[in-house]
């Protein structure tokens, strides 16, 4: 993956390169010296994809929100 372990990608980006970790580890491309580094990335970019997705249901519940005051 072209993204350093200090990059911040956006969700699309981490969750790709999350797909690409997953599909390295299950077909056994990667040695047990990587391992570790692969793994701590992986949690890196599952908090990143779970940050995103809860911001992003809040900004939709706050909207709907607005949007149910407006109506009413």
């Amino acid at each position: 993956m072209s993204w350093k372990m200090n990059d911040k990608p956006n969700y699309s980006e981490a969750f790709e390169e999350l797909q690409e970790i997953v599909s390295e580890i299950e077909q056994g491309e990667i040695s047990v010296d990587e391992l570790a580094a692969k793994v701590k990335r992986a949690t890196q970019l599952i908090k990143i994809c779970k940050d995103k997705l809860s911001t992003t249901e809040e900004d939709v519940s706050k909207i709907l929100k607005e949007l149910d005051n407006t109506t009413n």
